[in-house]
C-alpha cells in the first residue's frame, strides 16, 4: 500500500496552547489514523523521544512561558526530518523551525508548505510597543514565506495581508472545531446555582487568554452598563484582578470539557478582540450551542453572520452593551441553535483536514502515487 508521509513541525505548542495546538492535535489524529497517510509531528521538549508519531526535540523553556519552549539549534530539527524522509513538511511558526524545515527540504526535495497561524507584524508591535520594527519584520515574513510551496492562511483577512506583502501562492484554510467535545449536551443547569447567580441572570462568558490585543477592558466596561441581572465569566490565563461585581474570574487553564460545560450553560460569548487572525473560541462557543456578540473586526467578520449572532463597532463598550440586549432580546436560544448548525456545515475538523488534503495532493502533484511503500 502506498503511504503519504506528512511531517508537521512547530514550537507553538504547549500545555496551554491555543489555536495551534488545537489544529495540530484534530489533524493528527485524523491522519494518523487515515488510510493511505503516516503523520508525523515535531514539537520542543526537554529532551529527544516519540510517541505515537509526536516527536519531541530539545529545547529550552521559555521563563514564565507557561510550557513553551524556544529552540535555539537548527541541527536536530532538521536532523529529525533528515532521518524521518517525509513527501511533505508543513510549518507552524515563522521562527528557527520555519527555517530547519526549508534546511531540510534541500536535502530531501520535498515540498514545504507554511501555515501563516499568527499576524507576526502585529504581535511584535504590541508587544514591542511601537511601529518603529514594523518594516523589517514585514520583510522577514516576506523573504520567509516566499520560499514556501504554497502557503496557508486561516482567514481571508490574513491571507489578504500576505498578498499585499508580496507573497505569492496564499490559500485560505480555515480551522475546525471538536463537535463532539464542544456540544450543547455539555450545559450544566447547576452552573448559576455554583455560581452563586439567580436563575433569571442572564450568563455570559469569555475564555482565552487575558492577553492585550484582547481587549478586556472593553468588556468589563461593557458588564458595568449592563448591570447586575448579567454576569460575566471570565475563563482563561493572566485576567485581571480587578473586576466589576457582575464578573467571576476563572484565572486558570481550563481543560476543554470544562470550558465547554462552562460555554454551553451561558447565554452569549464575548469577545472584544480586534485583531484575531481566526477565533477558534468563537467556533468553540457557537458549537456549544450559543450566539456570540463580538466586534466587527478582524476575522471575526468572515465567521459571524446575522443567524450566529452579533457583532458592533470595536473598542466600543457602549456599543458592545447594545448588542448583548440585541441579542438576548432576539432570542439567545434560537440563534445558539442556528450557530450549532453553521458549524456543523462548515467547520467539523473530518472537512478541514479534506481540504488540507487537498492542498497537499495540489503541492506534491505526480508525486502523490509514487510515494514511498508503507
Amino acid at each position: 500500500m502506498f503511504i503519504v508521509h506528512i511531517a508537521d513541525i512547530t514550537m507553538f505548542y504547549a500545555p496551554a496552547s491555543g489555536g495551534v495546538r488545537t489544529y495540530l492535535d484534530a489533524k493528527h489524529h485524523r491522519l494518523h489514523t487515515r488510510s493511505g497517510t503516516r503523520h508525523s509531528l515535531l514539537i520542543p521538549g526537554a529532551d529527544f523521544s516519540e510517541q505515537d508519531g509526536i516527536y519531541t526535540v530539545p529545547a529550552p523553556a521559555l521563563p514564565f512561558g507557561k510550557g513553551y519552549r524556544f529552540p535555539l539549534r537548527l541541527a536536530p530539527w532538521r536532523n529529525v526530518l533528515h532521518d524521518l524522509q517525509p513527501d511533505l513538511i508543513e510549518v507552524g511558526d515563522p521562527y528557527l523551525t520555519a527555517w530547519a524545515a526549508l534546511d531540510a527540504r534541500r536535502q530531501l526535495d520535498v515540498p514545504v508548505i507554511g501555515f501563516y497561524h499568527s499576524d507576526l507584524p502585529l504581535l511584535v508591535s504590541n508587544r514591542v510597543g511601537s511601529n518603529w520594527f514594523t518594516p523589517n519584520v514585514e520583510a522577514y515574513v516576506r523573504k520567509l514565506y516566499g520560499n514556501f510551496d504554497r502557503v496557508l492562511a486561516p482567514s481571508r483577512i490574513m491571507a489578504e495581508k500576505l498578498t499585499g506583502l508580496g507573497v505569492r501562492n496564499v490559500f485560505v484554510q480555515p480551522l475546525g472545531v471538536d463537535l463532539q467535545m464542544f456540544h450543547p449536551d455539555a450545559r450544566d443547569p447547576g452552573l448559576r446555582a455554583e455560581l452563586g447567580l439567580d436563575q433569571s441572570t442572564h450568563l455570559l462568558i469569555f475564555a482565552g487568554r487575558g492577553s492585550k490585543e484582547k481587549n478586556l477592558p472593553v468588556l468589563l466596561d461593557c458588564m458595568k452598563r449592563l448591570g447586575p441581572s448579567y454576569h460575566l465569566l471570565l475563563v482563561g490565563s493572566s485576567m485581571p484582578t480587578s473586576v466589576p461585581d457582575n464578573v467571576t474570574v476563572v484565572d486558570d487553564f481550563c481543560p476543554a470539557p470544562q470550558v465547554a460545560r462552562l460555554m454551553a450553560s451561558a447565554d452569549a460569548l464575548l469577545h472584544a478582540g480586534d485583531q484575531e487572525t481566526f477565533g477558534l473560541v468563537i467556533l468553540e462557543a457557537m458549537a456549544c450551542g450559543i450566539p456570540v456578540v463580538a466586534v466587527a473586526a478582524g476575522a471575526f467578520k468572515e465567521i459571524i453572520n446575522d443567524q450566529c449572532g452579533v457583532l458592533c463597532t470595536p473598542n466600543n463598550p457602549s456599543a458592545m452593551a447594545s448588542a448583548v440586549r440585541e441579542l438576548l432580546a432576539r432570542g439567545s436560544a434560537v440563534i445558539g441553535q442556528q450557530a450549532r448548525h453553521h458549524v456543523e456545515q462548515h467547520y467539523a475538523w473530518d472537512s478541514v483536514v479534506n481540504s488540507l488534503i487537498g492542498h497537499y495532493h495540489a503541492v506534491l502533484g505526480s508525486q502523490w502515487p509514487r510515494v514511498a511503500n508503507g
